[in-house]
């Protein structure tokens, strides 16, 4: 008997019970609200959140993922797709400060392992802001680790699982083509420089290490890790087949002819035949979504620089 009453303590005396019937309602809204939030839009999954972006690589996915609504503001290597310039600044990445951060009011801060100083890091975290450090991880896996993160973080899970289907195919693509003509191997040394007075070269662990083992190339700077300052000596040494800059280097410069005037450059097979290569800074070392495209343009560089020498 009390589980009789149990069952029509909602209704009216008398009358059949209701709690099955709502059952039934609720077990069909929740049905259909399923099957209508499949095709919603996911900017709605993702609705109200402000994301500050630091690091043109990570920016760069965000828009290949078509979550740029999501974008507060990014720092200033976010240069492509020129869209991104458009967008408020939060300053250089490693650079950073929390004011102009927080004046932003990101709900997530997504970074690679370059942003800092940590003290500003640490200040967003404990300003309650969700903060996501992406590994570098100078790798095609790396690349596609990364993808997968940033749609996890953006809801747009769906689309980084179809990017990273497209980067395996172009990327196959692209390495076929380059070990077929990998045997060349020439001697590469890259120059790292926003001015003429800090010209640093990358020996190992460096994303330009990396691309240039890709391009079937041998970096020409052995025996360290990271970035040193060139010395005439060292490049001498070294005795690179070819020169190899980012834009923003070689614009600093001024000209190639400037570029040989650097200490010991002269000295070397590059310098002698003015083999010199530049490329977008993002492009070569951002292993973004475009590195399939970075991969072609630097063997194609380089290719083009040992035949006309």
């Amino acid at each position: 008997m009390q589980r009789m009453i149990s069952a029509h303590q909602e209704g009216q005396e008398g009358q059949p019970a209701l709690p099955s019937r709502r059952a039934h309602l609720q077990q069909w809204l929740g049905l259909g609200a399923i099957a209508f939030a499949g095709l919603l839009p996911r900017s709605v999954h993702a609705a109200n959140q402000r994301l500050v972006c630091v690091g043109g690589a990570l920016t760069e996915i965000v828009y290949a993922l078509g979550a740029s609504a999501d974008l507060a503001g990014v720092d200033t290597t976010s240069l492509y797709p020129p869209a991104a310039q458009a967008l408020p600044s939060v300053g250089y990445a490693r650079t950073l400060s929390a004011e102009g951060i927080l004046a932003l009011a990101p709900s997530m801060l997504l970074a690679t392992e370059d942003a800092g100083p940590p003290t500003v890091i640490r200040q967003i975290e404990n300003a309650g802001i969700a903060v996501h450090v992406l590994a570098a991880n100078h790798q095609f896996e790396g690349l596609l680790q990364r993808v997968q993160k940033v749609g996890e973080l953006t809801g747009h899970v769906r689309e980084a699982t179809e990017l990273q289907t497209r980067l395996r195919t172009e990327w196959q693509l692209v390495r076929t083509n380059v070990e077929a003509h990998s045997a060349a191997s020439p001697r590469v040394l890259f120059i790292l420089s926003h001015s003429m007075s800090q010209v640093m070269v990358a020996g190992q662990d460096t994303s330009a290490d990396a691309m240039l083992r890709y391009a079937g190339a041998r970096n020409a700077m052995q025996g360290f890790t990271g970035f040193k300052p060139l010395t005439p000596e060292a490049v001498i040494a070294a005795q690179p087949d070819i020169i190899l800059l980012t834009d923003l280097g070689l614009k600093a410069a001024g000209s190639k002819a400037a570029i040989l005037k650097l200490p010991g450059l002269a000295q070397t097979p590059a310098g002698r035949k003015q083999r010199i290569v530049s490329m977008e800074t993002m492009l070569l070392l951002g292993f973004g979504p475009r590195l399939p495209l970075a991969l072609k343009e630097l063997d194609r560089s380089l290719q083009s620089a040992m035949q006309a020498g």
